[in-house]
């Protein structure tokens, strides 16, 4: 999209793009902005740059995008430039107060829509309408109900709104993190991770397969995104299990089952786990320790679910790339980065200020070979990715302050709980249930990390009323929010897969709800075995790893199938779907 805007289009991209990277990186290493700064300048930022990339067709319409890039300046800059007289007359706002609230309010719905969709902003336009008419709504859901005006004065300048909870982890976290994603990929660690693992596992059973899993675990830790994260290894990882024999549609499926372990996977997690420190109040140290072993044992299960498909297929590995000693003597430096973000934040320091550091490692990396130095140019490109990728959740922060603002407005929060508890009947396997439920309707429309803020909003209080502790219930929320990516109807990753491996995409997308059935299987590990949170003694906890890694084995075994016998051995050669995978 950036190679369809006009030149100077492309130079106010790229200098807001490096602005964003340095702007966060002082912020974050040198001095915190003001919270007007802080939150404002992303805002401002994403605004701007979602209506010059995500442009109309028309050359009339296009004039529209930049009115609406004023309106967006106007708007936004307002609120920074009046943080402390809006708050200071809060309930006694002035009528330009009012119009400017308004008009921030439906630029974020525009927003939505351009980015991720039509079902984002009738979600978003429904909670408004909720918030207006309340006092028609059942009794249980009932509340006074607001003016239209009134009701966007409250979600533009109130805490829990626009600028609110979502605005603050996007600017202190999230954006650093995949800008250090973008930056990692340019200093050209990416291949490394693809060439370890396919030296250390290509020549056993099913080794492209495993080394899907591996890579996709490597750098999905790191992506942010599991779409993204199939898209980009899943280029090379597909074409290479089909090579080896696996049919097109579990190619196309396994890519997508490993690529969202990565969400888990710390030290970055997808963002989520950001939004769920910002929430429980917990380190985010702290937040890495607990998701670290379930995460792993996530990959093991597909990785095992891997093994045994392969058997049943009678597909044998083969020696890929080089030695892997040769492999990891060349580029184990590839891993500092990531190492010193993980050792920093586990001393403490703020999950921002090892980003900053990150990002210099990989600057400092990328010197070590001359294809790959991150000059002024290349840091621009890198600056322009990372941004461009952050801009997919960046697009959601309006109509996710419009469902908080609404929800704690018209006091629902409180009451879901309630209404979850009583259809459950006071069950947790059920509640759990009804909770994977509204997550995966919910991911139908809108991002992973979005459905999952939403969803632990009103969620996470009734499992803990069950007697979860807090970032157990979290985790529940977190791991069952990404089952949109894999589980249809709607299952864009799973999709993503289909395409790179010119397979049926319906086929592809329930192999790969079978590969990633371990997502299922956590969250009532979480509710149900207080030690998978690390709650309890050292001698529990570990007790617990080994019996639910002995479970994963034969919870894998047994999904697999293969005690049912093996299937034929398929030839590689004339497993071909011709694009079109009908056959498989």
């Amino acid at each position: 999209m950036y190679d369809r805007l006009y030149r100077i289009e492309q130079i106010i991209f790229d200098l807001l793009a490096v602005l964003l990277v340095l702007f966060y990186g002082y912020s974050a290493f040198i001095q915190p902005a003001p919270t007007e700064y802080h939150r404002g300048v992303y805002i401002l930022i994403t605004y701007v740059l979602v209506f010059l990339l995500y442009r109309s067709e028309s050359h009339l319409m296009r004039v529209v995008d930049y009115l609406l890039v004023a309106l967006s300046v106007f708007s936004i800059g307002y609120w920074i430039l009046n943080f402390e007289a809006i708050n200071y007359r809060v309930g006694m706002e002035i009528p330009l107060d009012t119009v400017v609230a308004v008009i921030g309010v439906l630029l974020g719905v525009e927003l939505a829509r351009r980015v991720v969709g039509n079902v984002f902003v009738f979600i978003g336009a429904l909670m408004l309408f909720y918030g207006v008419y309340g006092d028609y709504a059942p009794d249980m859901f009932a509340h006074a109900g607001e003016s239209f005006s009134g009701l966007c004065t409250s979600i533009f300048y109130k805490s829990d709104g626009v600028f609110g909870i979502m605005a603050n982890v996007l600017a202190t976290y999230i954006v650093l993190f995949v800008i250090f994603g973008a930056f990692l990929e340019k200093s050209g660690a990416k291949q490394f991770f693809i060439d370890f693992p396919l030296a250390v596992f290509g020549h056993s059973t099913g080794g492209s397969a495993k080394v899907a899993v591996i890579a996709s675990g490597l750098f999905g830790s790191i992506s942010g995104s599991a779409i993204a994260n199939t898209a980009s290894t899943g280029t090379f990882t597909i074409p290479m299990m089909k090579k080896a024999g696996f049919r097109s549609h579990v190619a196309g499926g396994i890519e997508p089952a490993a690529s969202i372990g990565g969400m888990f996977m710390p030290p970055i997690m997808g963002a989520g786990g950001f939004i769920m420190a910002e929430l429980t109040g917990v380190s985010y140290a702290r937040i890495m320790q607990v998701a670290l072993v379930p995460a792993l044992l996530y990959f093991f299960s597909v990785f095992m679910m891997v093994h045994y498909e392969a058997k049943k297929q009678g597909l044998t590995g083969e020696q890929f790339g080089g030695n892997a000693l040769d492999i990891l003597k060349k580029g184990w430096y590839y891993t500092l980065p990531i190492v010193m973000i993980t050792v920093f934040m586990f001393q403490g320091f703020s999950p921002g200020y090892a980003a900053v550091l990150g990002i210099v490692s990989c600057i400092a990396v990328s010197w070590l070979r001359k294809e790959t130095r991150i000059d002024v140019a290349a840091f621009r490109e890198a600056a322009r990715k990372g941004t461009e990728n952050s801009l997919l959740i960046g697009s959601t922060v309006g109509v996710i302050g419009i469902i908080i603002g609404v929800l704690n407005y018209s006091g629902v929060v409180l009451t879901f709980a309630d209404i979850i508890i009583e259809l459950a009947q006071g069950h947790l396997f059920l509640t759990i249930g009804f909770i994977a439920l509204a997550s995966l309707v919910l991911g139908m429309g809108v991002p992973v990390t979005a459905a999952y803020l939403i969803t632990a909003v009103v969620a996470v209080p009734a499992l803990t009323h069950l007697g979860v502790n807090l970032i157990a219930a979290h985790m529940i929320v977190y791991w069952l929010s990404q089952d949109s990516n894999v589980t249809p109807p709607v299952c864009i990753a799973a999709f993503t897969g289909a395409a790179i491996a010119e397979a049926n995409m319906w086929k592809t997308a329930f192999s790969a709800f079978k590969f990633a059935k371990f997502l299922y299987l956590a969250p009532f590990l979480f509710g149900y075995v207080p030690g998978f949170s690390l709650n309890g003694s050292l001698f529990d906890i570990v007790v617990t790893f080994i019996l639910c890694a002995v479970g994963t084995w034969f919870y894998s075994w047994m999904l697999s199938g293969i005690w049912h016998g093996k299937a034929p051995a398929i030839n590689p050669v004339r497993d071909g779907s011709g694009g079109r995978g009908g056959n498989l």
